[in-house]
């Protein structure tokens, strides 16, 4: 059975009352528990991990390689953008991660357009809502069988 980590970064803990218009009214609860649902079906064990901090994000990635994490998929939210040291962890690790964004970053901000942490990622799957992490986690428990 795989083990695949769902890692959010800062403000996602907000989802359901942060900018709805953006990110929906669902509650990072209710994407955890639809995306333990959907591995539990397909043979997956799904955990979650949240954290407004950028140290503690970077610990348990480390983490999820030390446990036998199988693969992660991550929002790192705003650190997106800066976070060198968030991508020097996600190049670190020999896990694979996907990076996922609730809504299309290329279509907002400018300064939400440039990703630092896609470059380390195996890929990246933005502005498809919940459905991305479902996607992310599909293609995650399916690595390695057709490669």
């Amino acid at each position: 059975m795989k083990k695949i980590l769902v890692l959010n970064g800062p403000n996602l803990n907000r989802l359901g009352k942060r900018e709805p218009e953006i990110y929906g009214t669902e509650t990072i609860k209710d994407l955890e528990n639809r995306l333990v649902a959907k591995g539990r079906q397909a043979g997956a064990a799904v955990t979650a991990f949240q954290s407004n901090h950028e140290g503690a994000l970077i610990d348990r990635l480390h983490q999820a390689e030390d446990e036998g994490i199988d693969g992660i998929i991550f929002n790192p939210g705003a650190f997106t953008h800066y976070s060198y040291a968030l991508r020097d962890a996600v190049a670190s690790i020999a896990v694979p991660v996907i990076e996922v964004h609730i809504s299309n970053i290329h279509k907002r901000e400018p300064f939400r357009h440039q990703s630092v942490i896609a470059p380390a990622a195996r890929g990246q799957i933005t502005g498809l809502g919940f459905s991305g992490y479902e996607y992310a986690l599909l293609a995650l428990i399916h690595t390695g069988e057709s490669e």
